[in-house]
């Protein structure tokens, strides 16, 4: 039998405690899913961080990139430990793996049908702000005004498979060059993007072409941004005040919820 589970990636910078957000998100997705999970992670554990199968430690990533975050009206600038993502095919300790960010919250079992499909790749290619008047209601479509199709690593599955294997290799290499990749696909930011690469790769495996490789996942991508308030999470729905002042209660959702700094603060209340 096929093993299942989930793999996040934590790694932590001088302002978010990625690692305990990590663990919240392992509460959720054992309590929804009822899948192993493992924690990738540079940084110390913490024995009472106990929703992890398994824990493997790895190098700080050398690349380490600065970003300015929100958390609502209050913005800083912080490392961006973000470049291990690649590595999800030769890290996974499963053969059918769920990769998320820490910072997606599981509220229902829909990701589950991913293992009943016979695709080996399912990723989003299209993401939606929970706040249907947002201004962010249209998101990135395409990489860049003139580039390929957007695609969202926020959560995809994949299975162990040569094809597969091939695309994160790939993944890998345009990583390591990026600045070749990012003038070659006219992206404007200079900052390595996970989203870019796997759109890039997914590209150049369907020989420059767009085909119906990969699927998408049968779980709509739905977020918050980081300029949006995490007001409470109480009773398992989640309270948001948007960044045009609107209020929002959901539940039963799946969401990315993109102010990692209010979104640790809830939970440390939770804990």
């Amino acid at each position: 039998m096929m093993t299942k589970g989930v793999l996040l990636f934590a790694h932590n910078n001088s302002t978010v405690d990625y690692v305990k957000q990590a663990n919240f998100c392992a509460g959720q997705i054992k309590k929804h899913l009822d899948l192993p999970v493992c924690l990738i992670t540079s940084d110390k554990f913490n024995e009472d961080h106990n929703n992890f199968n398994h824990v493997i430690v790895v190098e700080k990533p050398s690349t380490a990139q600065t970003k300015r975050f929100y958390n609502a009206t209050h913005s800083y600038e912080d490392s961006w430990n973000n470049t291990s993502r690649p590595d999800a095919y030769s890290l996974t300790p499963y053969d059918e793996t769920i990769v998320m960010d820490t910072d997606y919250i599981v509220a229902n079992s829909n990701l589950n049908k991913v293992f009943k499909s016979k695709e080996d790749f399912l990723i989003n290619y299209k993401a939606q702000h929970i706040d249907f008047e947002s201004k962010y209601t249209e998101e990135m479509k395409y990489v860049s005004d003139t580039g390929i199709e957007m695609c969202w690593a926020t959560v995809f599955y994949f299975k162990k498979t040569e094809r597969t294997k091939i695309l994160f290799e790939l993944i890998n290499h345009i990583k390591n060059e990026w600045e070749f990749y990012r003038f070659r696909y006219q992206i404007v930011n200079s900052i390595y993007r996970n989203d870019f690469a796997f759109a890039i790769a997914i590209h150049m495996i369907n020989d420059f072409a767009k085909t119906n490789w990969p699927k998408q996942l049968p779980s709509k991508l739905f977020y918050t941004t980081d300029k949006d308030s995490v007001d409470s999470y109480v009773d398992s729905k989640w309270n948001f005040t948007f960044e045009r002042g609107a209020k929002c209660q959901i539940k039963d959702m799946n969401i990315h919820i993109m102010n990692k700094i209010g979104l640790n603060k809830i939970i440390d209340q939770y804990e």
